[in-house]
This record gives C-alpha cells, structure tokens and sequence, in this order.
C-alpha cells in the first residue's frame, strides 16, 4: 500500500501550474498563505504536504485540487481499496484518496475518505461554485456546512456547497466516504 503522498507529480504539477498562471514562487506562497521555502521544497519533490497546504496552493492557482495529485492514467483503471496516492490532513485523523480526477472538459474528481474519531475536518471554502457530494460507506459523520452539518449513516447522501467553510466529522471508529468534488 502507497501511503506517501505523490511527490514527484504534486512537484511537476506545481511548477507546470505555476508557469501556466505566470506567476513566481514568492507570490503563489504569498497567495496561498506558505512559507515560500516550503513552495520550493513541494517543487523540488521533497516535503510531506498536507491536505490543507495543497488545497490553499490549488486555490492560490486557481485550479482544482486533484489537478496537483494526478498522474496520467491508462484508458481501463483499478484503484484497489488501500492503494493509490493518499494526502493526510494536519487537523484531523483524515485522509483523502484521488480515485479519479476530472477528465477534459468534465468538473469532478471523486475521492475515498478514511476518518478516524475526533475534533474533524474543518475545511476552508474552496473555489467559488464547488459542490462536494458524499455518499458514506461505513461508519457515522457529521459532514456539510460547518454551521449545520448533517449525520450521515452508511448508505446516506448529502451535498452541499464546498465554496463555504465545512466539516468531516467521524463519530465513530471505521467510518468511511466517497467524496465527489464537482467544480461548477
């Protein structure tokens, strides 16, 4: 099981990103709220980012968040359960695993959501028009608007606008997601 997060193509992702926006590194740092030598470790392939880290550079670049986790994928995918490139969370027993980024001219990526019980996720608003959608597997959360958030039991949905502050919040041990990022 790969539990490090994908070094080598957040590193390439950054960079190309960056360039794509016309931007140096001191003001995509600035933007995102990092130390510009923790941008030029991520760059470089070294460093160990957070869910939260990358997520305020994905804002800073104004590109979605599974932009900076995706490699390029074969035409027939498996992503068995445990693998594939994970991103942990500094807040919370949280991790978030890329399944499937958005394809051209599609606005989704769909991760697998691992959560253990705690304080929870409280995620910053993220790109203005992004719905999160998420379909609990195992487990009980409390997920949604971080003023209102819903319990969820296995089997239950609920979506909600992710372009305003919100909360993952395990309730008990073995709880489990599937979270759709869709950018409108």
């Amino acid at each position: 099981m790969e539990n490090r997060a994908p070094l080598d193509v957040i590193a390439t992702s950054l960079r190309r990103h960056r360039a794509r926006a016309g931007l140096s590194l001191t003001e995509v740092a600035k933007r995102a709220g990092v130390a510009k030598s923790t941008l030029s470790q991520l760059e470089s392939g070294t460093g160990n980012p957070s869910v939260e880290t990358l997520w305020a550079l994905a804002v800073a670049l104004d590109t979605p968040f599974a932009a900076l986790l995706d490699p390029p994928r074969p035409k027939v995918q498996v992503i068995r359960a445990g693998e594939g490139p994970a991103i942990y969370s500094d807040q919370a027993d949280y991790s978030a695993t890329l399944v499937a980024s958005s394809p051209p001219n599609a606005r989704r990526d769909i991760y697998r959501i691992v959560v253990a019980p705690g304080p929870g996720r409280k995620s910053e608003p993220h790109m203005p028009g992004v719905v999160e959608h998420v379909i609990l597997g195992s487990g009980r959360a409390l997920v949604g608007p971080t003023d209102e958030p819903i319990e969820l039991l296995p089997g239950d949905y609920v979506a909600y606008p992710g372009d305003l502050p919100h909360l993952f919040q395990a309730l008990e041990e073995g709880t489990t997601a599937t979270l759709i990022s869709e950018h409108v």
